[in-house]
């Protein structure tokens, strides 16, 4: 992912006003350390930091249309810009950038061309004929985007909030979906599926029509320029990815460059779940597979660094950036430019174990509405954050545009967790690459219960964490929480250490705003902690405080079926008594 940073209509042109916009862009150059770039139309400043993926040699932005009267400065992807260009025959491309497409659409239909965009993205379009803008980010926020107003007048807009954050009087998320522009002054909502106004959907469910449309999504995803991998924590959707991406993997022009064998990567403490996992499907893909071990220490050490990186005081996200933040270095000292990660199967599907305890099928789907309305404030956020802080890009294909409207418009009774008839979580993801003549992973693997990336890893990981801020944060602090930090006031001692640390870099109140508050179990929103009352007594963001659920659930007692108190490899522990998969 690339850093964007534009500065615009600040009634300043000097140079030194240049030089000022250069030195906040460079707080962006981690993003993308192979080019920086800016553009200047009187007090309009437009800078990009590069990271090279696709035309490496020539792609080099802010990017133009024939006689540069319109800028664009994008980060992110466009898959379908080969078509595009098909159809803007009449214009001349100056790069081999997916991302210049955006400067000519813009030429031909204005505002109007960014549902035409397949990807994700998030970008500011400078017109020096009359020095408007617009700007617009991907539907699901998949990209990272701030905006904000200086007291002069001026409006920024940056990938990260350290690219604005001193010098604006107010500032906020740039909303997924929206698109802002200058001459009215306000957001616009281009992406309108149904599925986001909650409404339930009756489509029956077609296991080899989904699995078609996820395949459509990773092979897309392989179009680069530069050495790839995937990520693999031996869960049920990055195990989907890497079978995916291996099987289509031998054809695409990366394979014929970089060699034939998928890479693959996993972290974790010595021992945990994710690494002997992971090492299984990597053995039955035949990837060429890498294998991080971190310390609890090594992760302790890291928290100030993840926290200025991901820019948020939420628990879980800190939680989990924090190994992502870890394994992406790693990752980047190979060589390895762009990977491609499992985010967002748990919100569309309903994978979280606390999705057990729904109801009734209209709450399953509202849950998993809100669930992927919230994504850029949670896992978008540390996917693209995590990696980007290393010159690392990060793919999502869960988040296809495409296939988040063909999975959301399956009626969701088929979502729903029905033991009596042998469906746990995520089961119709499960059952469409359930293949018996050419499997894509072993039985086990695309059974095995559902296990939050800071969990996986190792449980010792979390448990290490409030060791660490309980010797750090004091009981007398705690009790004064609420004064000092009356917004989203922390109610444990983890919880007020990460905030500590975030209002030493953030201390600004729009920065506090940006992060997403409320009760929470097993990453729940609030809303959903009605579904069982012992829950509101457990609020832990941690797979384990699903009560009743997870099979290493805190302080649990189980029955299994069969007389034996510890559940097999392949059951799910629902209210109590295990269940065969």
């Amino acid at each position: 992912m690339c850093g964007i940073l534009a500065v615009l209509g600040c009634g300043d042109e000097s140079q030194g006003k240049r030089v000022h916009v250069l030195e906040l862009s460079r707080r962006l150059k981690h993003r993308g350390p192979d080019w920086s770039g800016l553009h200047q139309v009187a007090d309009n400043y437009l800078c990009h930091q590069r990271l090279a993926i696709i035309d490496p040699a020539s792609g080099d932005q802010p990017l133009y249309n024939e006689d540069k009267s319109v800028a664009v400065a994008v980060n992110g992807e466009i898959y379908n810009h080969e078509e595009l260009r098909e159809r803007l025959s009449g214009h001349r491309f100056r790069t081999g950038s997916d991302c210049e497409v955006i400067a000519h659409l813009y030429e031909e239909h204005g505002e109007g061309f960014i549902d035409m965009l397949d990807g994700v993205f998030s970008f500011v379009l400078l017109d020096a004929r009359d020095h408007s803008f617009i700007a617009a980010r991907d539907a699901i926020g998949v990209t990272s985007l701030y905006i904000g107003w200086g007291i002069d007048g001026s409006v920024w807009i940056s990938s990260e909030m350290k690219g604005l954050n001193d010098d604006c009087e107010h500032f906020e998320i740039f909303p997924p979906g929206n698109l802002y522009s200058s001459k009215e002054k306000c957001f616009k909502r281009w992406y309108n599926p149904p599925w986001f106004s909650e409404v339930i959907p009756s489509v029956p469910y077609d296991p080899l029509r989904l699995r078609s449309a996820f395949e459509k999504a990773v092979i897309k995803r392989l179009m680069t320029d530069v050495p790839f991998g995937v990520l693999l924590s031996g869960g049920l959707d990055s195990s989907l990815v890497a079978a995916v991406a291996a099987r289509h993997f031998a054809g695409t022009k990366a394979a014929k460059r970089w060699g034939t064998r998928l890479h693959s990567f996993c972290v974790g403490l010595e021992g945990s779940p994710d690494l002997k996992a992971a090492k299984e499907v990597a053995d039955h893909l035949g990837t060429v597979h890498h294998e991080f071990n971190f310390t609890v220490q090594d992760g302790i050490d890291a928290i100030e660094d993840v926290i200025y990186h991901i820019e948020t005081y939420d628990v879980t996200t800190i939680r989990a950036s924090t190994l992502m933040f870890q394994m992406s270095r790693k990752i980047k000292a190979l060589g390895v430019k762009m990977v491609i990660s499992g985010e967002g199967a748990d919100e569309i599907f309903g994978g979280y174990l606390y999705f057990h305890k729904a109801p009734n099928k209209e709450e399953f789907h509202q849950e998993t509405c809100r669930k992927i309305k919230a994504l850029h404030q949670y896992d978008c956020l540390r996917a693209n954050k995590a990696t980007s802080a290393w010159g690392l890009e990060v793919r999502v294909p869960f988040l296809d545009k495409e296939f988040i409207d063909e999975a959301m418009s399956i009626d969701p009774e088929w979502k729903m967790i029905r033991p009596d008839l042998g469906r746990i979580e995520k089961w119709i993801l499960r059952k469409a690459f359930d293949d018996e003549e050419k499997p894509f992973l072993p039985k086990h693997i695309l059974y095995r219960q559902k296990e939050q990336f800071s969990d996986g890893v190792g449980y010792s990981w979390i448990d290490g964490l409030k060791d660490h801020a309980a010797s750090n944060v004091s009981d007398k602090m705690m009790s004064n929480a609420k004064f000092i930090y009356p917004h989203n006031t922390p109610t444990t001692k983890e919880a007020y250490y990460y905030r500590m640390i975030f209002e030493r870099y953030f201390p600004q109140s729009s920065a506090i705003l940006t992060v997403p508050g409320g009760p929470s179990v097993a990453c729940s929103t609030a809303k959903a902690i009605e579904w069982d009352a012992q829950w509101s007594g457990n609020l832990d963001p941690s797979g384990r405080a699903a009560l009743g659920v997870h099979l290493s659930a805190y302080e649990q007692d189980t029955i299994a079926v069969g007389g034996s108190n510890k559940p097999g490899p392949m059951e799910t522990v629902v209210n109590g008594v295990a269940i065969e998969s």
